[in-house]
C-alpha cells in the first residue's frame, strides 16, 4: 500500500470514528455549469450541470491565515477525502472521480481556491458566500 491510500485509509477511519470527527463529518455536495453538448443523431442536449458527492469537514481559517483580501474571516476551509468524490448522476454517485474547481458551488458557496496534499489524498477548498 503506498502512502496515499494508508493516508486515505488513516482518514476514512478517523472519519467514521465516534471518538474522532464522525461528527464534524458532513456530506459535501458540488455543482459546476458544463457547456451542455447536443446529438444531432438522437436530437438531445446533454450536459449543463455537472454534480459531485462526498464528504468532508468544514471548518474555519486561523487567524494568522486571514489576510482580509485572499482570505477573508467568513471564508470557510473544506477539507474532502480525494478517493471518497465522485461524479453523480440522478442523485447517486457513480464510479467517477470527481475534482473540484474553481467557480464551482458546494453548500451554497463559491469555491474560491482549491488544493491538495503532496501526496493527493485530500482536497483543501476555499469556500465564501
Amino acid at each position: 500500500m503506498g502512502m496515499r491510500e494508508e493516508i486515505q485509509a488513516e482518514l476514512a477511519e478517523t472519519f467514521d470514528d465516534p471518538d474522532g470527527l464522525a461528527d464534524a463529518v458532513k456530506p459535501v455536495e458540488g455543482s459546476r455549469k458544463s457547456t451542455p453538448a447536443y446529438d444531432p443523431s438522437t436530437g438531445t442536449t446533454t450536459g449543463g450541470t455537472i454534480t459531485y458527492t462526498g464528504r468532508g469537514t468544514f471548518g474555519s481559517y486561523l487567524a494568522k491565515e486571514i489576510d482580509g483580501s485572499l482570505i477573508q474571516t467568513t471564508d470557510e476551509k473544506l477539507l474532502i477525502l480525494q478517493n471518497e468524490l465522485f461524479i453523480s448522476a440522478a442523485g447517486l454517485p457513480t464510479t467517477t472521480p470527481a475534482e473540484p474547481k474553481l467557480g464551482d458551488i458546494i453548500a451554497a458557496k463559491r469555491v474560491l481556491n482549491v488544493s491538495q496534499d503532496p501526496a493527493g489524498a485530500t482536497w483543501t477548498v476555499q469556500l465564501r458566500k
